[in-house]
């Protein structure tokens, strides 16, 4: 009996742990797209608003843009950052997201689609907490790679 009230007492604290994390996350809340401070070759698809918030033990980062040619786009993803791969929504570039928490203010992120990794990213939040960055590389069908840097605001 004893075992199974330790287990029990263990997972609610890996559960409120989770939830604290998710909270303090400085990535969570909502940016948008600054484009005057922000770099991307041509035809590049522009993520205008990222939401991150918390869905029960998970994040869900909600993301509405627009493609190469201008045409709207959205795409969700529930998960952790724990640097596992969770399905995406939406995205007809990837099948699955996956962030990895490297400090307190980076995290890095992969798209990938049909187990290929498509995109690998950046984020950095700004010391202030007020501005994000994020620099992803992208590898094209035929293998030319191009890099985006963009720049959000806290909102």
């Amino acid at each position: 009996m004893k075992v199974k009230t330790v287990l029990f007492t263990l997972a609610i604290c890996l559960a409120a742990a989770s939830l604290v994390m998710a909270k303090t996350n400085p990535n969570m809340g909502t940016w948008k797209l600054n484009e005057a401070k922000s770099k991307f070759p041509a035809g590049a698809a522009k993520n205008h608003t990222v939401s991150y918030e918390a869905a029960g033990d998970d994040i869900k980062v909600t993301v509405d843009g627009t493609d190469g040619s201008g045409a709207a786009t959205h795409n969700e993803w529930t998960g952790k950052f724990d640097g596992k791969c969770y399905a995406v929504t939406g995205d007809t570039t990837a099948d699955q997201r996956c962030y990895r928490i490297i400090n307190s203010r980076t995290m890095s992120f992969t798209n990938n689609m049909a187990g290929k990794v498509v995109l690998n990213g950046r984020i950095v939040i700004s010391m202030n907490g007020k501005m994000r960055t994020v620099t992803t590389t992208v590898t094209n069908a035929k293998g030319k790679r191009s890099t985006s840097v963009a720049v959000y605001d806290k909102q």
